[in-house]
Order: structure tokens, then sequence, then C-alpha cells
């Protein structure tokens, strides 16, 4: 089995005037630029979500490319990352998902097996860990309908799961035009929370709480931030963890995935929108007060 390694440099995503890697409730562990070579013809490009488990990443690419990795974590450390496989997502006829129908955006483990959230055609699959097989998930009826999104390209972009509350997942911006709040979907459930960025990753920290990553992304006008905050679903009960501003010096760029990876510790990574002006980051942080 042919593998990669990642080239990976260190990359200071703290403005050059903080002392300390803590902000807020959070504190940055490591942070790494990363590339790799192409993989029989697949490019690591444009990732959109993490899913982690026994030392295996698996990242989505928004063009419906499943990879999947080997992470080595070591002294708060990212030490290693390996690319071991890279695939397209296929439809139930074994052929490549057509455009309108890969921009697979959001990823978290259903069991043994994985669920995908997609955007221009709004939807959840469950597939297999090597992304074969295709199972249509039922979700909340707001979000079935195409037209009840603001945008095309404002569909599912997170999406996680838990046995309590099942598959959670929510629409890039809210389905109404200029809500001030934000909406995250169960099935038959809903909850709602003050809106300060796009909506692009959904991670359980516990059986209640879920980890919430907005993020608000401009290239050109450079104007970059990200929210890290949790919800508890059983009391509502709403709270920012951290904000980081690219007006304050942090060094961002397009977040839009994360994963739990140990206790109290997470993955992020940026999208590169498979542009030369843009970066892979990889970010390891801890939330340090529950």
């Amino acid at each position: 089995m042919s593998t990669l390694n990642a080239e990976m440099k260190n990359y200071n995503i703290l403005p050059n005037t903080n002392k300390t890697a803590k902000i807020g409730k959070i504190k940055i562990l490591d942070s790494k630029e990363i590339n790799f070579s192409s993989y029989k013809g697949i490019k690591f490009r444009e990732i959109s979500a993490l899913a982690y488990r026994d030392k295996t990443l698996y990242a989505l690419g928004d063009k419906g490319v499943l990879y999947t990795l080997k992470l080595k974590l070591q002294n708060k450390k990212i030490k290693k990352l390996q690319l071991i496989k890279a695939l397209r997502l296929q439809d139930k006829n074994k052929k490549d998902l057509k455009k309108l129908y890969r921009d697979s955006e959001g990823l978290a483990f259903y069991g043994k097996k994985l669920l995908i959230s997609y955007e221009k055609r709004p939807r959840v699959e469950l597939r297999s860990k090597s992304g074969k097989n295709p199972q249509n998930v039922k979700i909340n009826k707001k979000l079935r309908d195409v037209n009840s999104y603001v945008a095309l390209n404002k569909g599912l972009e997170s999406i996680a799961y838990n046995k309590k509350y099942g598959v959670v997942t929510a629409p890039e911006e809210p389905l109404a035009k200029k809500k001030a709040k934000h909406t995250l979907y169960a099935k038959d459930r809903t909850w709602k929370f003050k809106k300060d960025g796009s909506i692009t990753s959904l991670e359980f920290i516990s059986k209640n709480e879920i980890l919430i990553l907005q993020r608000d992304f401009h290239l050109f006008f450079l104007r970059r931030k990200i929210v890290l905050s949790k919800l508890n679903l059983k009391t509502n009960e709403y709270k920012v963890l951290a904000k980081l501003e690219s007006r304050d010096g942090w060094k961002l760029d397009n977040f839009e995935g994360l994963t739990k990876v140990g206790k109290n510790r997470y993955l992020m990574i940026s999208d590169d929108n498979d542009s030369i002006f843009q970066k892979t980051l990889l970010v390891l942080f801890e939330i340090e007060e529950r």
C-alpha cells in the first residue's frame, strides 16, 4: 500500500503581540501548514471536514473526494501525517458524483460508518469508511427543499452525531434571509443560537454539548474571523469559547472543519479553495475550561 508523507511547516497562527497561546477558553497547542503530492492523480485540496478515530484521520474535499490519513500526535504536537488513500465519491451505480451532487462539506462517524452532508443539493448520506455503498439519511423536513436555502452554496456545510440526539446538521446560513440566529436541526428537533458568522463545522464535546465553528472569510477584503462556541442541547445554554480575528493579528485562513482527537483536544483545518493565495492549515487546540 503506497503512502505519502505530508510536507509540514510550522505555522505561527498567533498575533505577533501574543505572549500566550490562550484565547478565551481555548489554547492553541500547534499549527502547521500542510501539503501533499498528488495521490494517483488526486490532489489534496479544498478540505472541508474532518473525522477522527483510532489514529486514523478522514478528510473530506468539497469536490467529492474522501481522504484517509494516519495521524501521529505526541506531546501536544502534530508530529506526522500520512496519506493512505484518496478516492472520489460515487453514486449507487458506482459512477463519480456529478458536479451539482458532489459538493461534500460535512463529515462525522455513525457507528463504524461515515455520515456526509452536501451543500448544493442538500442531503445527508451514510457511507462505509472507504466512501462506498451510499444510503440516504432522513433529515428534518425543513431542510429537504433546495429552494428553502438562501443560496445554492449555503446548504448543509456541517454534521455531527451522537446516540442521544441522532444526526445534527445545519445550513451554512439561516434559511430565512437577514436572520440574527442560526438553527441546528435534528430529525425532529431544532435549537437556535446567536449568529456570528457562517456555520462550517459541528462536533460533539459531550453527551449534551456540541462545539460549533463559525467563520467569516473574504479573500480580497482580507476579512477573516472564526468563532468557537458551544451549545448545550439539553438546556439551550450558548457560550462563546473564543473569537479569533485577522484585524487583531491572528493569521487565519478559511477554516471549515474540526474533529475531536482526545480529551478536550481538537483538530481544525482550513479549505484552501484550490487557490495559490491560500493555505491548508491544520491547528491543534484544547478547550481549557468547560
